[in-house]
């Protein structure tokens, strides 16, 4: 996809039970809610798990992050699939080879319900 001011890219992703524990792991975030299920078997997922959807597309492009604001609307459980859009707000040549871009997003779980949102902007080397 090529990068331009008011393109769109989305990702989805539904989160596991493993997804969790891989990261209560590497990130000792050991509250209850992410190490005992609910009454219908989930766990909740971490805000900053969660908050790997608009990083990942930021990776994929090599975006090198310098600004990360996050606005967490609602839990995340297992078994949900959230779907992130990522708009381009700026994308602009600047000197040495680089390009400033400046992000919003917005994830949604499978329900349509808005789960997180915010923005994101760096350079691209």
């Amino acid at each position: 996809m090529t990068l331009e001011v008011g393109g769109v890219i989305a990702f989805e992703r539904t989160f596991t039970a493993k997804d969790v524990e891989v990261f209560t792991e590497l990130s000792g975030d050991v509250g209850i809610h992410h190490m005992t299920p609910d009454e219908q078997g989930r766990l909740v997922v971490q805000g900053l798990l969660t908050a790997t959807l608009p990083t990942k597309v930021g990776g994929d492009h090599n975006v090198l992050a310098r600004t990360m604001n996050f606005e967490f609307l609602r839990p995340v459980f297992t078994g949900d699939t959230i779907i992130c859009e990522v708009t381009i707000e700026k994308y602009e040549r600047q000197e040495k080879n680089r390009t400033a871009i400046i992000t919003s997003f917005l994830c949604e779980n499978q329900h349509g319900k808005e789960v997180l949102k915010g923005n994101f902007a760096g350079v691209i080397l």
